[in-house]
């Protein structure tokens, strides 16, 4: 019979010591140890979502609770007494731990991270701690850790734990944190016991009160202590830079890399983690495509998510985009695992690039047949192109030009992501200013733009070629360029939505500023945009404009498409 104590942990504290620095944070970088390039070059993997939560599915007593469906216990204000007999339905008999395993092969995914327990205190591995678990308190009866970790194994799929640091079922956690404490502890050593190797440890919850820094760096260090070469995220303490070993970004994509931190995005592919009945809001393949590459572009992972039913399948629509991004990867793959982060930091055009050496990979979001694609600021001699989905024997002509090679394709293999891939003279590098065209016109196009703060970013796609969710005044974003010296009429483009007009904005170069109001009507909507002459700048040869907000009296300052900067005769 399982008891709540948890004297009986006492077994487990005897770990493998490992490489251990300051409080038992890791000797090496992880930027470069051993231990983590399987993570730094997989690029992709599985976030699953599964537990109690799951049988309601986001529906109690007949109506929809708001918000992710593994949060329901909490939105739904569900009193423990009405939430813990969901155990008695929990009966996956469909769950096959091989067909999930391989559907993440399938997908192209080198990892699987799966809720060992979420804040909801249920338990899906076999603990000695509570009977509040998938083998004591379902009619299932079965470790399904066990199962999956066996699955992953077999098919190559490095196996990891999520695992909440809050706990709304455990009585002590809010009334003697200590028990809590030692009860948590103890839950970690089984993970980091009983399922074999594993490839990361990926906290969550640290949020709590209780949770502190001195409490994070005893866990890192017991997690450490047991398996050296675990891989932390930055939850296990309260996200500082020197926590765990990455970054965990949630649902948003960083505008450029994280210097100093490996890094991974986790996402949904609808609008929950954890199974929602109504939720079928899916992001396209082609949707998801593109993230991936964005974020290989960055130097980071993807974490993408699904949420099984209470039977234990994977929705179909999760399959079967999954299904599709490895169909994809398996074409394209060598663009993306393994590869280094891309030398702009701004491109100049649709799409993304990664790099090998002196290989550079091209991501060609929507490319039209017979429409260039520039290159702009490549510093190197493109020795030869090819594109990688040499199905429908396309083929790549290479011109040089003043402003950087052009890309012609006389076929687009695949009009979600087109890769091609160049063969250089050198390691890539990249001119990261922007230069005037051969009318001397120096236009300053969103996409070149280096956005700063939390919301404002780059959008494209079918009207959008934009700065957009301009929603934080505090944010603002710049563009370096390099052009003769000499006076410029400053023509803004913007466009803003009906009634979300009346934010003041300013451009700045140097010392010069020039101010402006976005019109109280807006512009009609967020793609309807307008262009208007600010005024007259002195550029010097080279510099940086930016443009910033003064105010913002509702949802967001604007859209912005492109600075132009037209030099007047001298």
């Amino acid at each position: 019979m399982k008891t709540r104590s948890w004297l009986w942990s006492v077994a487990f504290l005897c770990g493998v010591a490992g490489p251990l620095g300051a409080w038992g944070a890791p000797a090496d970088d992880p930027l470069t140890a051993p231990r983590t390039k399987w993570f730094r070059e997989a690029r992709l993997g599985m976030f699953i979502h599964w537990g109690l939560y799951s049988v309601p599915g986001g529906v109690w007593q007949g109506k929809d609770v708001p918000g992710y469906g593994e949060w329901i216990m909490s939105r739904g204000k569900i009193p423990e007494a009405e939430y813990q007999p969901l155990a008695k339905q929990f009966n996956p008999v469909k769950f096959e731990a091989d067909a999930w395993a391989k559907l993440a092969k399938d997908a192209g995914m080198k990892y699987l991270v799966i809720t060992s327990k979420h804040h909801d205190g249920f338990c899906l591995f076999d603990t000695q701690t509570t009977a509040y678990d998938m083998v004591d308190g379902t009619p299932y009866a079965k470790d399904v850790m066990k199962e999956l970790s066996r699955a992953c194994r077999e098919q190559g799929i490095k196996f990891c734990f999520y695992y909440s640091i809050m706990d709304w079922h455990h009585p002590e956690q809010t009334r003697d944190f200590p028990v809590y404490h030692e009860y948590l502890k103890a839950q970690v050593r089984e993970l980091l016991t009983n399922y074999g190797p594993i490839g990361i440890m990926w906290f969550d919850g640290e949020w709590i009160k209780q949770w502190d820094q001195a409490k994070g760096r005893e866990l890192e260090e017991l997690c450490r202590s047991l398996q050296p070469e675990l891989i932390i995220n930055n939850r296990v303490g309260k996200r500082k830079r020197t926590d765990g070993d990455y970054e965990t970004p949630e649902q948003t994509i960083p505008a450029g890399k994280i210097k100093g931190r490996l890094w991974e995005t986790c996402m949904t592919m609808n609008g929950t983690w954890g199974f929602k009945t109504k939720d079928h809001k899916w992001k396209s393949t082609s949707e998801c495509l593109r993230k991936l590459v964005d974020i290989a572009s960055k130097g980071g992972n993807f974490l993408l998510n699904v949420g099984p039913t209470p039977a234990g399948e994977i929705p179909e629509p999760s399959a079967v985009r999954l299904r599709e991004m490895g169909e994809w990867l398996r074409v394209n793959g060598e663009s993306i695992y393994g590869t280094e982060a891309s030398p702009y930091t701004r491109h100049p055009f649709a799409g993304r690039c990664t790099t090998r050496g002196t290989r550079l990979y091209v991501h060609l979001f929507d490319p039209k047949p017979g429409v260039p694609i520039v290159l702009a600021g490549l510093g190197t001699t493109v020795r030869s192109a090819r594109l990688l989905d040499s199905s429908k024997n396309g083929t790549v002509q290479v011109t040089a030009g003043a402003a950087g090679p052009s890309l012609l394709l006389s076929t687009v293999p695949d009009a979600r992501v087109t890769v091609i891939a160049l063969e250089l003279a050198a390691v890539p590098s990249v001119e990261t200013r922007v230069r005037p065209g051969s009318d001397g016109v120096l236009t300053l196009a969103a996409r070149l733009a280096t956005p700063h703060g939390g919301k404002l970013g780059y959008e494209q796609g079918k009207e959008k070629d934009n700065l957009g969710f301009w929603t934080d005044a505090k944010d603002w974003a710049g563009w370096e360029f390099a052009a003769p010296a000499g006076e410029y009429e400053v023509i803004l483009e913007f466009a803003c939505d009906a009634g979300s007009g009346g934010s003041r904005y300013v451009v700045e170069v140097g010392e010069q500023r020039l101010q402006g109001t976005v019109p109280a009507a807006g512009t009609g909507s967020w793609t309807a945009f307008r262009r208007i002459a600010l005024g007259r700048v002195q550029l010097p040869k080279q510099g940086t404009l930016a443009i910033r907000a003064l105010s913002k009296p509702k949802l967001a300052v604007m859209n912005v498409r492109s600075i132009t900067l037209i030099p007047k005769a001298q």
